[in-house]
């Protein structure tokens, strides 16, 4: 069954079949759970507030990932001014 990564990129499973490499199909125990619009709702939802926590928490170490230097200030050490 194909998956979406944690990095937002998709899985496609497949299968070595000798020279040639197959898409594997959807395994007899894959779920077919037709979802209402409401439960698909409260999932989007659900996403949406994760992805907004990643977002603020990756926001929190720009800032508190100060050094005090940059990266221009490493070029530009040790040359004459």
């Amino acid at each position: 069954m194909a998956k979406i990564t944690s990095k937002l990129r998709g899985m496609v499973p497949i299968e070595a079949a000798g020279d040639v490499v197959q898409i594997a199909p959807p395994t007899a125990g894959a779920s077919t759970t037709v979802l209402n619009v409401n439960e698909r709702l409260e999932l989007f939802e659900a996403a949406t507030i994760r992805q907004r926590k990643r977002e603020s928490l990756a926001e929190l170490r720009k800032r508190t990932h100060r050094r005090g230097w940059t990266r221009e200030d490493l070029y530009q050490r040790g040359l004459p001014h």
